[in-house]
């Protein structure tokens, strides 16, 4: 089988696709990274979350046991009992 040589202007356009198609597997790369970094700041969030939802729970236990069923004014600090 005789070989045949490409055109300058077909050679061109190969190389030009090789290197779009290496910066879409950087760019790829890149988003993918980001996203792994996100994942980790998401389940950071995820765990101070757990640790607020505690704290809240244990601060309306106590106050429920102090003071009993009712509401509370911040802006007064007043406790408003129910009826």
């Amino acid at each position: 089988m005789e070989k045949k040589v490409l055109t300058q202007e077909e050679i061109q356009s190969l190389k030009d696709i090789q290197s779009r198609q290496q910066t879409l597997l950087s760019m790829f790369g890149d988003i993918e990274y980001k996203i792994q970094l996100l994942e980790l700041d998401k389940q950071s969030l995820k765990t101070q979350l757990q640790k607020q939802v505690g704290d809240e729970t244990k601060v309306a236990k106590e106050l429920q046991e102090k003071y009993g069923d009712g509401n509370i004014d911040l802006e007064k600090g007043e406790f408003i009992p129910v009826s």
